[in-house]
């Protein structure tokens, strides 16, 4: 009855111990939709400054920006589910979150200031710039994880806290607070969710499903174009800063939550499963995301853009195309390298040793000794 007590039951026990310390490996479906995801993030910010009175690039432009965030934020959040207060979860939050978001936005802000001479950028901590936004809105989302974790329904309270925040003109700017509310419930949702969701999502039906969502995207995209403030997809200001009726803001947060969540599911079930040759690039999605704003802000800053060439349908995939070169580079192991002191900073030194950890290291410097006794 007692397996434990017989040398077979210690065996097995002892293989389902290196079975639960052996690294998970990577799902390569989640790796390929943070890669395809950060190429839609880098099109759409080289098509932000070609757009001008382009209907089509406007129209595709809405449509880039209704679902790749959301998509990235979806996975950010279900890859948070297991986010509590434990010391090497915190340290890790603070190594891959905070302190990349401080390294950057002083970066972002200096840039901005002698690339763009500007020497009124002033660099604060509070306002975050840019990109780094997201950096900011995630530490905090994940922080109050386990907070979502007790509440009986979260989603329908992080939308409700989405449209409050929609219709709320005076809420602080600091920290891209009504940022961070709107986009909230694409991150809850990826807490709730659970692989067998994201299984269902990738069925052959869920593939045909999406090809009439996706043809027919581009032409509401089209349709809504001078209908509709392209604002409305950055989840930055309130319905009253675009001129609307306050009802007007959490209205168009429950649409636009609809339209992303289709058109995310549509994406999720066109990525591929399989490893493919850029799966291996989805682990530095951070670093092509932190990393290629400075080469759009630095093209913008040049006047690069303003090439009148670059605004004709030829021009406007050359740039798409050297977007997503650029992005697919930075994402690679040797720019990883590089910057990793910025992107994934150790920071060994700014934390104390916890109790486990010292007992570990002083049992793994007895045992030599021990074991020399015993020879001797």
């Amino acid at each position: 009855m007692f397996h434990a007590a017989t040398p077979s039951g210690q065996n097995e026990q002892s293989k389902k111990n290196e079975q639960n310390e052996q690294p998970k490996t990577r799902d390569a479906f989640f790796d390929n939709a943070k890669y395809l995801a950060i190429l839609l993030v880098a099109i759409g910010h080289s098509w932000e400054p070609l757009k001008g009175d382009n209907r089509v690039l406007q129209g595709l432009y809405m449509v880039v920006y209704s679902f790749h965030m959301p998509a990235f934020i979806i996975i950010s959040g279900y890859f948070s589910r297991s986010f509590d207060l434990r010391p090497d979860r915190l340290k890790r939050l603070l190594t891959g979150v905070a302190a990349p978001y401080v390294v950057f936005e002083i970066a972002y802000s200096l840039f901005s200031r002698y690339a763009n001479d500007d020497p009124h950028q002033k660099i604060t901590l509070l306002d975050p710039l840019y990109l780094t936004w997201f950096l900011c809105a995630l530490f905090i989302w994940r922080l109050t994880t386990p907070i979502w974790k007790l509440v009986r329904h979260p989603l329908p309270f992080a939308l409700g806290i989405a449209m409050l925040a929609s219709c709320t003109p005076d809420m602080t700017d600091d920290f891209d607070l009504q940022r961070l509310a709107q986009f909230l419930p694409y991150f809850v949702l990826g807490l709730v969710l659970r692989p067998e969701h994201f299984r269902w999502v990738r069925r052959r039906a869920v593939r045909v499903l999406s090809v009439p969502v996706f043809v027919g995207a581009p032409a509401v995209g089209y349709w809504a174009v001078p209908r509709m403030n392209a604002g409305w997809f950055y989840h930055h200001d309130s319905a009253q800063e675009f001129g609307a009726p306050w009802w007007a803001g959490p209205v168009m947060m429950l649409l636009m939550f609809a339209c992303s969540l289709l058109l995310t599911a549509g994406f999720y079930s066109w990525v591929p499963s399989r490893k493919t040759w850029f799966t291996a690039l989805g682990a530095g999605t951070l670093y092509g995301y932190l990393l290629h704003g400075f080469l759009i802000k630095g093209a913008g800053y040049a006047g690069l853009f303003h090439h009148t060439w670059l605004h004709r349908p030829y021009g406007v995939l050359l740039v798409s195309a050297l977007a997503v070169t650029a992005v697919t580079l930075l994402c690679t192991p040797p720019v990883r390298r590089v910057f990793r002191f910025a992107v994934e900073p150790s920071m060994e030194w700014a934390f104390r040793r916890d109790a486990a950890e010292l007992a570990r290291d002083r049992t793994q410097f007895a045992q030599p000794a021990v074991r020399e006794k015993v020879n001797a």
